[in-house]
């Protein structure tokens, strides 16, 4: 145990335990709600390190923790070691350097899995139906009832629910309509019939 306190309180461990402390108080900040996780992310850009693909909180806690191992790993090996003055000043920065490195290649091999769960575009969201044309899949469509097909922008198609305050003939089974507002609330969108002769998007 004292070989530990003495390795982790000397350099260059001291250098990453000090950045592991500060590492576990901000995750623990996050947990009791006071601060955001990916309150960084506007600040740093870890791609070209090979970091990116998850928030830069979590990349760079890894590399502290991982730096932190391997600094220890070789703190203890070289305070085994007999070596004194400048041999043991080089011994200490090679130390230094190899868990940089080392942190640098463990985090970069850790983070791969885990950037699946964290994608560069965030998800669809049904607002962004919103001001697209849809194809009326019910009957009629009224202030209670009403279905519609819509194509989104990768070519998928959804079924959306849709009212009108309005009840019109045009909105009826295989006619085209328009998207214009979404309500949280009830979850459908309102829609009005469409005529593509006043689409603007259309040259004649």
């Amino acid at each position: 145990m004292d070989e530990f306190i003495d390795t982790i309180s000397r350099f260059p461990t001291v250098v990453f335990t000090a950045a592991l402390a500060v590492v576990l108080v901000f995750w623990v900040l996050v947990l009791i709600g006071v601060t955001d996780a990916d309150g960084f992310e506007a600040d740093a850009d870890l791609g070209g390190l090979g970091l990116g693909g998850v928030p830069v909180t979590v990349a760079v806690s890894v590399y502290v923790t991982t730096g932190w191992l391997a600094s220890l790993t070789g703190g203890v090996l070289v305070g085994r070691t007999d070596t004194t003055g400048v041999a043991h000043a080089a011994l200490v920065l090679l130390v230094l350097a190899a868990a940089l490195l080392a942190a640098w290649g463990l985090t970069r091999l850790l983070l791969r899995p885990v950037r699946t769960l964290f994608p560069d575009e965030p998800g669809p969201s049904r607002l962004d139906f919103v001001g697209s044309t849809c194809t009326i899949r019910t009957g009629r469509v009224d202030g209670r009832f009403g279905q519609a097909e819509v194509v989104a922008e990768d070519g998928s198609t959804a079924v959306v629910q849709v009212r009108t305050s309005d009840p019109d003939p045009a909105l009826s089974s295989g006619r085209t309509g328009l998207l214009y507002a979404y309500d949280v609330a009830g979850e459908f969108f309102w829609v009005a019939p469409f005529d593509a002769a006043l689409d603007p998007r259309i040259r004649p």
